[in-house]
């Protein structure tokens, strides 16, 4: 019984928590702009035009792996792509997702309730440095080659939708009332959209930006999260003007701009980051490539 009512809560929370994300062809523009975007340092068949459209493809991936009839892999997936902030009060971001479960228990909360966007993010970019070290040691392995092309695609769907201020509130879709009702249902998907309506182009996303790795990738994902998290009331200044995406304010333009460059240079500075950890990698003596 205790192990039904355990699935059913599950179940539940997948129903009653956020599903939403950047729209796919979002993440696939701001992908290839992160490509574009990487330093003459980073090795060529990660910078390839190859290179940009299979980790662009492998973007969508985070996504189609939300498909409703695949229960367990809907449920590994779903709180994946956000955090929200405010339910861990002033608690910092724990270091890693078992403490941050631990955290959890002590405050009462189901985890995948707050969401495990900062370990999902943080998790992809360490197994993209485990297939860099790999692919420093055997260059010419086309499948070593391969694997990080997917590897980077899950990371650039993380690291965009920590982008997205939405992903970071319990205002993820508007603002409970006290009656009930749910002031501004629906600003998710238009913001999630505004990409695609807004047509931007991977060229344009990529100009001026100048990317660093970061030297501690934890702190650096907190300190995204608290950046975007920031943002959350400017987007709700922005309803009416989301309303007209068709016809966009510039004041939308320069905001979504904003937030898109954003993505792109904090995509690109992990890509970065990912090959500057794969440095000092050791990998186990029975492997074998």
């Amino acid at each position: 019984m205790k192990r039904i009512y355990s699935i059913a809560l599950l179940l539940f929370l997948i129903v009653t928590t956020p599903a939403f994300t950047w729209w796919s062809g979002g993440h696939d523009i701001l992908t290839q702009a992160a490509v574009k975007a990487l330093p003459n340092e980073m090795p060529e068949f990660f910078r390839s035009t190859n290179a940009e459209k299979m980790i662009a493809h492998c973007a969508y991936d985070p996504d189609v792996s939300k498909n409703r009839n695949m229960v367990n892999a809907r449920i590994a997936e779903h709180g994946e792509h956000y955090f929200d902030l405010e339910l861990i009060k002033d608690n910092p971001i724990p270091e890693n997702r078992d403490a941050f479960i631990k955290l959890c228990a002590e405050l009462n909360l189901e985890p995948s309730k707050v969401g495990f966007l900062p370990y999902a993010l943080a998790e992809w970019t360490e197994r993209l440095a485990i297939a860099f070290a790999e692919y420093r040691k055997w260059p010419d392995n086309p499948m070593i080659q391969y694997k990080c092309y997917l590897y980077a695609g899950f990371l650039a769907h993380y690291a965009q939708d920590m982008c997205q201020p939405l992903h970071l509130t319990v205002n993820f879709n508007g603002i409970a009332q006290k009656d009930g009702s749910i002031l501004h249902k629906g600003i998710h998907e238009k913001v999630d959209s505004s990409i695609e309506i807004l047509k931007f182009k991977p060229s344009e996303l990529v100009k001026n930006q100048s990317i660093k790795h970061v030297e501690e990738l934890l702190p650096a994902i907190t300190k995204q999260i608290q950046d975007g998290f920031s943002l959350v009331d400017r987007v709700y200044e922005l309803v009416g003007d989301y309303e007209k995406l068709n016809a966009p304010s510039q004041e939308l333009i320069d905001f979504t701009t904003d937030r898109s460059k954003e993505s792109v240079r904090w995509t690109s500075s992990l890509f970065y980051t990912a090959w500057k950890l794969s440095e000092t990698i050791s990998l186990p003596g029975w492997l074998e490539r």
